[in-house]
């Protein structure tokens, strides 16, 4: 037969633990740093922007003034133009990549803004 469970010594769902896996109790507060530093946020924001005008001001810049029309050889260099903008993007990342290991290794306990390492 089975058997029955005794009520009486469970606990309701209101009265359980506020903390479920991971989550912070209610007397402790949350981290709401953000995920990604603000100046990284803002180097993206303004490759992003780059990345918009200088591909599209060089083609017109260059369509009558430089090459007379030949909008060819204006387009390749918009083309040239973006993808000086994704180089100039890509070596800023891996500085800023480069100068978080070398804080890393002299001791300087990680990033000095971010995301805390739980």
């Amino acid at each position: 037969m089975a058997t029955r469970r005794i009520i009486s010594q469970e606990k309701t769902l209101l009265e359980k633990d506020d903390r479920i896996g991971s989550s912070p109790s209610a007397s402790e507060k949350s981290n709401i740093t953000p995920a990604v530093p603000a100046s990284v946020i803002m180097k993206l924001l303004a490759f992003t922007f780059a990345m918009i005008v200088i591909p599209i001001s060089s083609y017109f810049l260059t369509v009558d003034r430089l090459f007379k029309g030949n909008s060819t050889y204006a387009g390749a260099t918009a083309a040239i133009m973006a993808n000086v903008v994704l180089i100039g993007y890509i070596i800023v990342a891996m500085a800023e990549d480069q100068s978080d290991q070398e804080n890393e290794k002299k001791g300087g306990g990680g990033k000095a803004e971010g995301k805390k390492d739980l």
